[in-house]
């Protein structure tokens, strides 16, 4: 038939929306005008082909495939059907990639469309891409424009570009009218909970030996200083690694055939990314969270879980490049920033 049917990653497009305006790929970073984004993209996408729509498909995940209250705010809105995949107990979607695929297919199966747009990123979907124009359905690839990537959009992995029809691009005001940075209304309240904590020692002036500092500080007036809480790791766990800025060996950052101060210069400049990357996740995390979440996190110091290790690399691959985040070296400097950046907020 002779109109169009829109697919949505929303874990994709989310993704590097949050990205480009709030520096990072984790939602709770960003406030989404729903409404306002599936509109856009419903006008991009017909000024493009001409065509009507026969409905836009949202993909996304939840915790048992169930509909949260943004998903049935979005659900609600008039031509969208929301499609759910599982959310695991770590944070990895399941089967929202499967459905995607096999609707594509389905639909150009049953010739319900002659033209349908893809917001997607993931090769895993190029076959399902092939699969639909067997049946004659011309497939075009949406994404946000990125004018320094060899493939003009960004976050679009080339297996993927190499097998739709077209690509275009949504205005760059749509996504700046529809993400919003979200920022805190007012500082996150320390820790405190039955859970010990413990200050760093203070600097003595002058420095006494060791066996002459009393185990607790005395003010001026005689009285006991009440330590301030810290992010120190429940007693009875390995005590916390100290991070401090620091340069990681070069042996892990053999990734350019570049030598001298070039490649010097390079791997400078990938390790200052990471550093940023992990600064910016780990105050948009921080902003956004609760005291017991903030607790949990400390109690584990220094392993992540997994959905904020995930966007750590998800946001540095963005920056320098898949390959180059697989290096040791970034990941220790990403997870070092992240943790650097949250000591400084708490």
């Amino acid at each position: 038939m002779d109109q169009q049917a829109i697919f949505i990653d929303a874990g994709f497009l989310l993704a590097v929306g949050g990205m480009q305006i709030a520096g990072t790929s984790l939602r709770s970073a960003s406030i989404v005008n729903f409404e306002l984004l599936i509109e856009g993209i419903l006008k991009c996408t017909e000024d493009f082909s001409g065509l009507p729509t026969l409905r836009t498909y949202w993909y996304d995940a939840s915790r048992d495939a169930l509909f949260t209250d943004q998903h049935k705010r979005i659900g609600m809105i008039s031509g969208v059907k929301v499609r759910l995949g599982r959310m695991s107990v770590d944070g990895v979607q399941k089967g929202v990639d499967l459905k995607l695929g096999l609707d594509l297919v389905g639909v150009a199966r049953n010739k319900a469309a002659s033209t349908v747009f893809l917001l997607s990123g993931d090769d895993d979907l190029a076959e399902a891409v092939e699969a639909a124009q067997d049946f004659g359905v011309k497939v075009v690839l949406v994404g946000l424009e990125n004018t320094s990537h060899r493939l003009g959009v960004t976050s679009v992995a080339e297996h993927l570009a190499l097998r739709v029809d077209s690509i275009i691009t949504l205005p760059v005001e749509l996504v700046e009218k529809c993400f919003t940075k979200q920022v805190k209304a007012a500082p996150l309240a320390p820790v405190t909970s039955s859970v010990p904590v413990v200050a760093p020692a203070p600097v003595l002036q002058p420095a006494a030996p060791a066996a002459s500092i009393a185990p607790t500080v005395l003010a001026e007036n005689g009285g006991a200083v009440r330590p301030k809480p810290s992010l120190t790791p429940r007693p009875g766990l390995l005590p916390a690694p100290v991070y401090r800025a620091q340069r990681p060996e070069t042996a892990d950052l053999v990734y350019s055939s570049v030598t001298g101060s070039a490649g010097a210069l390079h791997e400078e400049s990938a390790m200052g990314a990471a550093c940023e990357v992990g600064h910016a996740v780990a105050e948009s995390w921080y902003n956004n969270t609760t005291q017991g979440l903030l607790r949990e996190l400390v109690v584990e110091r220094p392993f992540l879980p997994q959905e904020i290790d995930r966007v750590l690399l998800k946001d540095c691959a963005q920056r320098i490049g898949e390959q180059k985040t697989d290096y040791q070296g970034i990941r220790r400097e990403l997870r070092r920033a992240f943790w650097e950046r949250l000591d400084q907020l708490n």
